[in-house]
């Protein structure tokens, strides 16, 4: 067999790499939903001080490039604050909290798309400020964020592959050792775009699926 030929065992790497970006992409997506969501919250409520914080923070992230955060939290943190921090921890913090700036953004445009005229209302019912939060502004957020939110999670699947120059074994690093090996990077670099592809086509089907759902389930059609 020559040192250029593919092998079985090169499908068993490719499926690997790609577990390895879908499960980071799935895991840093999740926090970052979780982190945004909450600074948007912070942000409805108008928190003194901890509100200017979160809204630097956010633009700081969603300003700067990602490689160079990624750089930064990977190379810099463990020396400044003398932290043990492998190639897979700095992969997450840095996709998660950039996730998370983006997501912050999502959510207070949802939020403040939302007529006040609703708020006042609900609040002259006698609702509290977070069961207008539960049952007035979150529905019709989540049903005007999803689209949003979509193409941000499609373009975070596709950011995850700079995480492969600090040494994080996903698809992208696979791919450029098999490209290595085998000297045939139209047709290694093929495969691993078609697998990204099939996967952000998966994140963007899901994405209106869910997004029809939560349209036909709100009175407010019009989002």
């Amino acid at each position: 067999m020559r040192y250029t030929e593919f092998t079985p065992y090169d499908l068993v790497l490719l499926a690997q790499g790609l577990g390895v970006t879908v499960a980071l992409f799935l895991g840093t997506s999740l926090i970052g939903l979780a982190v945004g969501t909450l600074w948007g919250i912070v942000r409805y409520y108008r928190v003194p001080g901890l509100t200017q914080i979160i809204t630097f923070v956010a633009e700081l992230l969603k300003n700067s490039p990602v490689l160079v955060q990624l750089f930064l939290v990977f190379f810099g943190f463990p020396a400044f604050f003398h932290l043990d921090l492998g190639p897979v921890g700095a992969a997450v913090i840095t996709l998660s909290a950039n996730t998370a700036a983006f997501v912050y953004v999502i959510a207070v445009s949802a939020i403040e798309s939302i007529g006040r005229d609703q708020i006042e209302a609900a609040r002259v019912f006698g609702l509290s400020r977070w069961q207008v939060l539960r049952h007035v502004i979150a529905p019709q957020a989540a049903a005007f964020s999803i689209g949003p939110l979509t193409a941000l999670l499609v373009n975070q699947l596709q950011v995850t592959s700079l995480i492969s120059v600090i040494g994080v074994m996903d698809l992208s690093k696979i791919g450029a050792t098999l490209n290595l090996r085998t000297l045939k990077p139209f047709v290694v670099w093929s495969v691993v775009g078609l697998l990204y592809y099939l996967a952000a086509k998966l994140v963007a089907t899901l994405g209106a699926r869910i997004e029809r759902r939560l349209r036909a389930h709100t009175a407010f059609r019009g989002l």
